[in-house]
């Protein structure tokens, strides 16, 4: 069983690798704020020498390890199948199935297979935080997928941490043109019902209880 010592670790093994703190996080399902807390917990952030401050005993978060499931290709099959059945009903007209880089973009393909769409890529503007705003450095859909103008869009990631991802994403369609009409993901941490007017499904839930 994981626990916290395992993910600093995790943390500081990816920012050795040169991953952002917005990469780490979405290797690592957690928030960016849990990422820098476990980069700094590490002493892998380059540049610091400054002890992190534990006083508040980190970030509240959950971890969410679905590697069980994505490194078999049936138990991933299993899961887009069970995924798609949440959104089959959504929307007729419905062709495009967009997943978000990196860990959506599997769990999509399966979808899209099973409801019979194109399929779309989106690489959010988290991958390139490390610190501060990363309002004015938007994400961008992959060229070598299909494109999104006037079409009506499913929406897939692997975990809803904050909303802020898939929030971006959902704008992002919009922009380019494009009509979102569902979002799905295997775990919600914040429990949305909708995201921008979009409904949210996803198969596992999990709501905090107890004092903040």
């Amino acid at each position: 069983m994981k626990n916290v010592d395992d993910l600093i670790g995790d943390a500081e093994t990816l920012a050795d690798r040169g991953l952002s703190r917005g990469e780490i996080a979405d290797e690592l399902n957690v928030s960016r704020e849990t990422a820098s807390w476990l980069v700094e917990r590490s002493g892998a952030a380059a540049g610091e020498t400054a002890e992190p401050d534990d006083s508040a005993g980190g970030p509240q978060d959950i971890h969410v390890d679905w590697s069980t499931i994505g490194r078999d290709s049936d138990r991933l099959a299993h899961v887009g199948t069970a995924m798609a059945d949440l959104l089959e009903k959504q929307g007729e007209a419905v062709d495009l199935t967009v997943g978000i880089e990196k860990a959506g973009t599997p769990l999509a393909t399966t979808i899209a297979n099973g409801l019979g769409t194109d399929m779309a890529a989106y690489a959010p503007a988290k991958h390139q935080w490390n610190e501060g705003d990363i309002d004015d450095r938007g994400g961008g859909f992959s060229r070598n997928f299909a494109t999104i103008r006037g079409r009506d869009c499913y929406v897939v990631d692997d975990t809803i941490t904050s909303g802020t991802t898939m929030r971006e994403t959902v704008q992002a369609i919009r922009e380019e043109g494009g009509n979102p009409v569902a979002c799905v993901v295997i775990v919600d941490k914040q429990g949305l019902d909708d995201v921008d007017g979009v409904p949210v499904y996803s198969l596992v839930t999990v709501l905090g209880v107890g004092p903040e």
